[in-house]
């Protein structure tokens, strides 16, 4: 006995959520399914939080499900650059985006588990089957379909398999993807901090020899403390012995590359850390087969866009299906999921390509390097049409075929 379903989405966080309400929403219905490993109250997980930009803010408006992140968000006033050495007493800003004043240029910083709440409560209450602490074990095409088998023993014949379950995806290796890329041999930490004085809704990014350390903008809690995100980038070892060893030798290295512009900080959840590379799968369909989100593709955190390249994903992937629901088509065969990726492809690509670039630009202490980078941050600095196109290019909304999601606008 197998269950039938349209899609399958496996991964329940933001992009595979995005993914099963935008295709409730825009084809009433289409059956979707999303097996999650996780449980459901692993949704409201802490410590981390992400930048969605004008793309991603506007598909989640258009889903009905800002209008219940946007309390919890903190809207991106602007962002400062600087490049110096961890010791240096000063610091100068070399850039600055003002991101208010153009629709381009809003950027809001939210907790991830608030997104993932909301887009679940919704994606539930349009008919989306969300199946937790399962996982599938291996799914087989056979014909007109593809046969899912979860760990539990059930099997759901699909039309179309997603895999959105993240960079070490199971289903990418069971497809034989190939998974291209290397190891940064870096790891990004991530940690919540309070501070005594407002940040303004300003975001820095401060480049060292060992990788960017960026501190985001995050509403104030309910305590009323002032609350930062940090993505702290440091070698892989270094990253290992500062997470899991005492809390003030944490500290003190903490205050070194934060600073006292916000006055004493204090770190209020434990930091995590995660291995950093750059990978882009191959292909991103087979037969009944897609890759969305990090499962495609993983890039350098020194922009902020991985979360944004999966939102794309979503915005992208909604479009093709649902137009080819509506024409009658099927909607897994590889025709017409090859437009999908035709989509994706070069835009990933690009992404992946820019922000390994700007990591062997700034994650070094070449003195060469060092000057010429510095020079062409102040250049960009005085140039704001250059600055505004940095920003289009950024927030998902430039370009003449930008899914309709990211542009506002129903499928």
């Amino acid at each position: 006995m197998q269950d039938r379903t349209d899609v399958v989405i496996a991964g329940g966080g933001q992009v595979g959520l995005a993914l099963a309400l935008a295709l409730k929403r825009a084809a009433p219905t289409i059956a979707v399914v999303v097996i999650d490993a996780a449980p459901a109250e692993a949704r409201a997980r802490v410590g981390r939080a992400s930048t969605i930009v004008a793309g991603g803010q506007r598909m989640l408006a258009e889903l009905g499900v800002w209008s219940e992140v946007a309390g919890a968000a903190e809207r991106v006033t602007a962002m400062e650059i600087t490049d110096s050495r961890t010791g240096d007493t000063v610091r100068p800003v070399f850039l600055t985006f003002p991101l208010v004043g153009t629709a381009d240029g809003e950027a809001y910083v939210v907790g991830d588990g608030i997104v993932c709440q909301a887009l679940a409560a919704h994606a539930e209450a349009a008919g989306v089957e969300i199946i937790t602490r399962a996982a599938v074990e291996d799914f087989s095409v056979d014909g007109g379909a593809v046969k899912v088998r979860i760990d539990s023993g059930r099997v759901i014949a699909a039309r179309l398999l997603v895999a959105a379950d993240g960079a070490r995806s199971r289903l990418r290796a069971f497809a034989g993807i190939q998974w291209l890329g290397r190891s940064y041999g870096h790891s990004g930490i991530v940690a919540t901090v309070a501070h005594e004085r407002p940040h303004g809704g300003k975001a820095w990014e401060h480049f060292l020899p060992e990788g960017p350390f960026a501190a985001l903008p995050l509403a104030d809690d309910a305590e009323g403390r002032h609350l930062s995100s940090l993505v702290w980038t440091e070698t892989s070892d270094v990253a290992t012995r500062l997470v899991s060893g005492d809390a003030l030798t944490f500290q003190v290295e903490l205050e070194r590359r934060f600073g006292h512009r916000l006055g004493a900080i204090k770190v209020i959840d434990r930091p995590q850390a995660f291995p950093l590379g750059i990978y882009l799968a191959r292909e991103f369909v087979r037969p009944r087969f897609a890759l969305a989100g990090d499962a495609a593709h993983t890039v350098h955190p020194i922009a902020g866009q991985g979360l944004n390249l999966g939102y794309r994903d979503a915005a992208a992937l909604a479009e093709v299906i649902v137009e080819a629901y509506r024409l009658g088509l099927d909607i897994g065969a590889l025709t017409v999921i090859e437009r999908y990726q035709r989509w994706r492809r070069y835009d990933t690509v690009e992404m992946v390509l820019a922000t390994d670039g700007l990591d062997r630009l700034f994650s070094n202490d070449n003195p060469a390097l060092r000057i010429v980078r510095d020079i062409g941050l102040g250049l960009v600095d005085r140039l704001p049409e250059l600055k505004a196109l940095f920003i289009g290019n950024a927030a998902g909304t430039t370009g003449s075929d930008v899914p309709r999601l990211l542009r506002g606008e129903a499928i």
